[in-house]
């Protein structure tokens, strides 16, 4: 074998052999959850300014120690305790990032730590990759220290999108049909801004105020993807301003090879494809999977037992696309109950060892009664 290697070089030479292999596929870091804690791993006292400061502070500090600077970074997802410190967060994040900050999404839960008023995790990019700020050519620039979208390569992250006009940042008002179709329509634009369409979206997170208007959002949302709809997982939080009663945060990578993955049946039977969301994305090397539920009649009143559940069937599809449990590189586990948390995550190490970054834990409401918990995972090769 090393004999025909050696034979190859010398025909095609290590110059046409380099140039003909593929680019290698990029490298986005993830950091989970990460909260306003100090050098014992407990939350530093102060109000939502010095807790901001903080949890920044410490995101900087995790990108340092891989060669990376905040500058990198390409998405954020903040979780606010408190709709009311929106703004005090909003001046001290704009601090960070003065120019050409990241596409973010806020949402309002209540976080696992107590004491905590603030969590956020991220997406930095490698330090060679290209980052570019995405803001359609009609539009005004946000009014919040965030990014519309941000691009690297082929692959764009989103903002957390809500029903506004963006032309002039005014409020679209409106039922939920109404605002989901603004906000699908915003998005729209984002992906063309960035020479990408809908068709494109590999992952979407949906965050509704009531989950009895999960129907009216699906009837709007099923609309904008006909065939192989992204991952998807949607969950109940509260949204930084009262009008607003969705928001959606996507994510797209274009790819010629993009393929929607079903999940198969216990009995490896083909399992029932859903109108309105892939149990994943195939895309490129990465792969992208749905929310998972693992609700049963057994196991109605244990979240520990439904989380092993869903980590069956996540595991499931997995396997379906090629991918393994070593293959995961994020995961995000939402819990309404923060007391079934410590079971949950019991459930989580039965799978993944330490080598595993752990998982962002959110407190969201799920849209099924019966389910405790909802895990969403992405990998790549």
């Amino acid at each position: 074998m090393k004999s025909r290697a050696l034979g190859l070089l010398l025909v095609l030479g290590l110059p046409a052999l380099l140039a003909a292999a593929p680019p290698p596929p990029v490298r986005f870091m993830y950091l989970p959850g990460i909260g306003p804690t100090d050098a014992s791993g407990r939350v530093a006292p102060g109000d939502i300014r010095a807790q901001t400061a903080r949890v920044l502070d410490n995101l900087a500090a995790r990108l340092a120690a891989q060669g990376l600077r905040l500058e990198q970074v390409a998405a954020m997802t903040v979780y606010l305790r408190h709709q009311a410190d929106f703004a005090a967060m909003n001046e001290v994040y704009a601090r960070y990032w003065p120019k050409d900050p990241p596409a973010r999404t806020t949402i309002v839960i209540d976080p696992v730590e107590p004491d905590a008023l603030v969590e956020m995790s991220l997406v930095a990019l490698p330090a060679t990759a290209d980052r570019r700020v995405v803001l359609p050519a009609s539009w005004a620039k946000p009014s919040s220290p965030y990014s519309y979208g941000i691009q690297s390569g082929d692959t764009l992250f989103l903002s957390g999108l809500l029903s506004r006009n963006g032309r002039d940042n005014s409020v679209v008002p409106g039922d939920m049909k109404a605002q989901t179709g603004q906000v699908l329509q915003n998005a729209a634009e984002v992906l063309n801004a960035a020479g990408m369409t809908m068709g494109d979206v590999v992952s979407a997170r949906v965050y509704l105020t009531d989950t009895a208007m999960f129907q009216d959002m699906n009837a709007t949302y099923r609309g904008a993807f006909p065939s192989s709809p992204p991952a998807r997982a949607t969950v109940r939080a509260g949204l930084t301003a009262a009008p607003y009663l969705i928001e959606i945060t996507l994510l797209a990578v274009r790819s010629a090879g993009r393929e929607a993955i079903t999940t198969p049946n216990a009995d490896g039977t083909p399992g029932t494809p859903s109108p309105v969301l892939s149990s994943a994305i195939h895309a490129g090397s990465q792969l992208f999977l749905s929310g998972m539920l693992g609700a049963t009649d057994a196991n109605r009143e244990n979240a520990g037992a439904q989380a092993r559940e869903a980590l069956v069937r996540l595991g499931r599809t997995l396997k379906k696309a090629g991918f393994s449990w070593r293959d995961v590189v994020d995961g995000v586990v939402y819990v309404p109950n923060a007391g079934d948390v410590p079971a949950v995550m019991r459930a989580w190490r039965e799978v993944f060892d330490a080598t595993m970054p752990r998982p962002s834990v959110v407190p969201a409401g799920l849209v099924s009664p019966d389910g405790l918990v909802e895990i969403a995972l992405m990998a790549a090769k």
